[in-house]
């Protein structure tokens, strides 16, 4: 069996340095490891454990204080590094009770219950040990302390108090120690328990055990054995009987009264039995009046409720078939000023209420057959029809009389000098005043909303088809761009030089994007709102939209009205409506477009990346009409800038007609002015400058290739000064635009293609001898051995000779004229260098390889060095 954690001596010195280390000088009289839980509490006020257990230890202390002794029962933790350290100090003196909890059926789980504790209301915590062996030693200890420094013990519950003291008893053992004194070593018998805890005291002393004895021997019961008892209780009851018997015999005389009493008694009982049975009969006769009274008395109560019940069922009736005067007067004859709305619309209220009130699934199945709710009926549907009669027919006036007033006012429209940016929130103020009418006319009657919706959309669509033209007039008048000297691809190469763009037709057309696109945006969710349409839209907002930039704007406010809906019908409807109300409006926008594309072509770049713009960033919450705008905008657009780069590739096929081009083409240096431009109009996306990139430079060098196979002579020349000229002109572009750059690369290597055959041609017409003679030797290689090389025909050391002396005779002249024919028919003068020291480094690779293989043959032979030729070549 595992030691306890009281004969833990390690434990116990542990926990005197943790209490040290806090300052205390607390004696440690027993120190045993817990698991404490919390407790909490369950039903009729029991306790329920729950939370995890925590591993603690528990130390009981005590401490002197002058002649008095406090004990103290100290919680401490273990830290990170194992070591203990204080973590709660209780009172002793405060213990007030000690409870093991019914719930653990091991018995080792107990509450200390403390006075003192601030909440009460808080269950105590739980203290788990590791047996019964190990709470009985800690609870006699603290019980041990209590009698002894506080003269009384606290309140034990679960847990015999006597059990404890015999278990105390039991559970103590007898160390013999030696005492030394004058004569000797002395032993002494000290009782001690196996956990250390000393019972000084019994919970009973010897003196009171004495008292007690006596007290009971006090009381001769003679119940030693249970047959002499038995005896004796039969004798006892033999004499009470017969004391019983003598007793009777002695009182005749006044038995002899009672009877005699009770025998009148008799008689008088016979004589109230009679009046008993008259009153009986009475008393039924009674009650079966009283019955028939009650009878009667129910049924007029019965009748008297169901009068009541019936009285406030037709006044309630008469409530839902009474027409209030002033609800009557609203609907028939009332006025629809914006003072009389409120009456109208409580009328509406009260009519569509009282109309659903007498529908036959809304009423009591006895009242549907009734005459007077029939015709109420029929009366309260007239009555609907009179007044949505007359509302949809003051609202079919009131539309275009609303709109005629701002049509009439000049100032709602741009004028000369003056760009006026449309407002519509005091006309959908006053619109706002009746969409309640309009949701009690349509919940009132559904078709009188068509003509109602039409005569809006086309009254708003005068509105804003006049405000667009006006705008869109003034924006083209009072624009200060002029026709762009766009460059192109006919004319000599120093023409068309770019313009700048501070003033492009593109400003003109962003402004009118800016402005129209969510007025458009917010008219098609006020008619969705407004015209009681049943499909989701987002809640209106009037922001406007601004501009951080010329070239940058952002939508701020837009909804979507064809999005999600659970009616497709009522969508379809919508659709139609918003077609009604925008269109005609596309016009204006088609003829900005027109005239900026007439002024400057490349303009359609930055109208193209605004209307990508609003479309790929505010796609999903448009409405369904707005966003068709904006798709055929971007593709009218589209084909403008098409048609401009068509143009474009037709001007540069045109150069292939030429029956010579010497030097660069015109095309190349102007289209890198063309590129420049085109950068500076991206405002967004750059697929449609990409695609015009790739158009063009395709067909640039394929009509540059045709251009250079004219003439066989020159091709190389041509193609090598014109991709040169490519590389010059785009190579700040190419480092920034990735279109460029793969055509940049493209250009590269053709260049470097038309370089190598070039310079080949050169070097085999001026060294054409030793070359020849080179090839001879490798072909030779392929079927003989070097050695069988030197005596085939025509490949003798003679003939090597004359071979090198002709070819190296004259080198300088020689390596002079191969530089005269790179210069001749070269008009890029700034490439000659560099092809130059390409030719050198061309033909010393040559060189060396010719001098490899004449040493395998003809090993003997002294032939000019690599590196004597290249300080030839070097000094000249």
């Amino acid at each position: 069996m595992a030691r306890s954690s009281a004969d833990d001596m390690e434990l116990k010195r542990g926990c005197e340095a943790g209490i040290l280390g806090k300052g205390d000088r607390d004696k440690v009289v027993m120190a045993m490891r817990v698991a404490k839980g919390r407790g909490g509490w369950g039903k009729a006020g029991k306790l329920t454990s729950r939370h995890m257990a925590k591993p603690r230890v528990l130390a009981i202390t005590t401490k002197q204080k002058g002649q008095k002794t406090k004990g103290f029962m100290r919680v401490l933790k273990y830290s990170n590094g194992g070591v203990l350290e204080p973590a709660k100090v209780y009172k002793i003196k405060h213990l007030h009770k000690i409870e093991v909890v019914q719930n653990d059926p091991s018995g080792c789980t107990f509450l200390l219950g403390f006075d003192n504790l601030r909440s009460q209301s808080v269950a105590p915590p739980q203290w788990t040990m590791r047996n019964k062996e190990d709470r009985n030693r800690l609870l006699m200890c603290i019980l041990n302390i209590c009698k002894e420094h506080l003269g009384s013990i606290p309140k034990v519950v679960g847990m015999d108090v006597v059990e404890m003291a015999i278990w105390a008893k039991e559970n103590t053992t007898t160390k013999v120690t030696q005492v030394t004194n004058k004569d000797g070593p002395v032993e002494s018998v000290v009782l001690e328990a196996e956990s250390n805890v000393t019972v000084e005291k019994d919970l009973v002393s010897q003196a009171e055990e004495e008292d007690i004895e006596a007290l009971l021997n006090n009381y001769v019961m003679a119940i030693g054995e249970a047959e002499a008892f038995s005896e004796r209780m039969k004798r006892e009851l033999v004499a009470l009987e017969s004391a019983n018997v003598y007793a009777l015999m002695e009182t005749e005389s006044v038995v002899e009264e009672v009877l005699q009493g009770l025998e009148i008694a008799s008689i008088c009982v016979e004589d109230m039995d009679e009046w008993l049975g008259i009153f009986n009969i009475k008393l039924r006769h009674m009650r079966e009046d009283i019955q028939s009274i009650e009878w009667r008395n129910n049924r007029l109560e019965l009748q008297s409720d169901s009068n009541v019940a019936l009285i406030d069922e037709l006044d309630k009736l008469l409530e839902l078939l009474q027409i209030p005067p002033e609800y009557e007067a609203s609907l028939t004859g009332g006025s629809f000023d914006e003072g009389n709305m409120i009456k109208n619309i409580e009328a509406c209220d009260w009519l569509t209420i009282a109309i659903k009130n007498l529908e036959a699934s809304n009423l009591d199945p006895i009242y549907v057959k009734l005459r007077a709710v029939r015709e109420k009926r029929a009366e309260f549907v007239l009555l609907k029809c009179t007044f949505v009669r007359r509302a949809s027919e003051f609202l079919r006036n009131y539309f275009p009389g609303l709109i005629d007033s701002m049509l009439n006012d000049k100032a709602n429209f741009s004028q000369r000098g003056h760009l006026q940016r449309p407002d519509h929130a005091d006309m959908r103020n006053k619109c706002r005043t009746y969409a309640r009418l309009l949701q009690h006319i349509k919940s009132l009657d559904k078709s009188c909303m068509i003509p109602l919706r039409k005569a809006y959309c086309h009254s708003l669509n005068l509105l804003i088809r006049r405000e667009s033209r006006e705008f869109s007039n003034e924006l083209r008048n009072s624009s200060k761009a002029s026709k762009s000297s766009t460059p192109l691809f006919e004319g000599p190469a120093g023409a068309n030089q770019p313009a700048s763009i501070t003033d492009s037709p593109a400003d003109a057309y962003s402004k009118m994007i800016t402005v129209f696109i969510p007025l458009l945006v917010d008219e098609s969710s006020f008619l969705a709102h407004f015209m009681c349409f049943e499909v989701s839209t987002v809640s209106q907002s009037d922001a406007n939209v601004e501009a951080t930039t010329t070239s940058s704007v952002t939508l701020e406010a837009s909804s979507s009205i064809g999005k999600t809906s659970n009616n497709p019908a009522e969508l379809g409807v919508l659709n139609e409506c918003l077609r009604e109300l925008l269109d005609g409006i596309q016009e204006d926008f088609y003829a900005l477009v027109d005239w900026a594309f007439k002024l400057d072509p490349l303009s359609c770049i930055s109208m193209h990346g605004i209307t990508d713009r609003y479309l790929s960033g505010q796609k999903a919450e448009v409405s369904g009409y707005v966003q068709l705008l904006l798709d055929d905008l971007e593709t009218r657009i589209t084909i403008l800038f098409s048609r401009f780069v068509d143009d474009a590739c037709y001007q540069i096929e045109k150069y292939e007609r030429n029956v010579r081009q010497i030097g660069v083409v015109p095309y190349i240096p102007r289209f890198s002015q063309l590129a420049a431009r085109m950068e500076q109009y991206i405002n967004g996306s750059r697929d449609l400058v990409d695609q015009a990139y790739t158009k063009i430079v395709t067909i640039m060098f394929v009509i540059l290739e045709k251009i250079a196979q004219v003439e066989p002579k020159y091709v190389d020349i041509v193609l090598l000064e014109n991709y040169a000229a490519f590389q010059h002109s785009l190579y700040d572009l190419a480092n920034v635009v990735p279109t460029l750059a793969k055509y940049y690369h493209q250009a590269s290597e053709a260049y470097e293609q038309a370089c190598s055959r070039h310079i080949n041609l050169v070097i085999y017409i001026h060294f054409e001898k030793l070359f020849q003679f080179a090839r001879r030797i490798e072909e030779l290689m392929y079927n003989m051995s070097p050695e069988e090389i030197p005596f085939q025909v025509g490949m003798s050391k003679v003939d090597f000779r004359k071979m090198l002396k002709s070819s190296l005779a004259g080198l300088d002249k020689t390596i002079n004229a191969m530089y005269r024919k790179l210069q001749k028919n070269m008009t890029a003068e700034e490439l000659l260098p560099s092809l130059w020291e390409k030719c050198k480094k061309e033909f010393l690779d040559k060189y060396a390889t010719f001098i490899k293989l004449i040493s395998k043959i003809y090993p003997d032979e002294k032939v000019t060095s690599v590196n004597e030729m290249r300080d030839i070549l070097a000094s000249l």
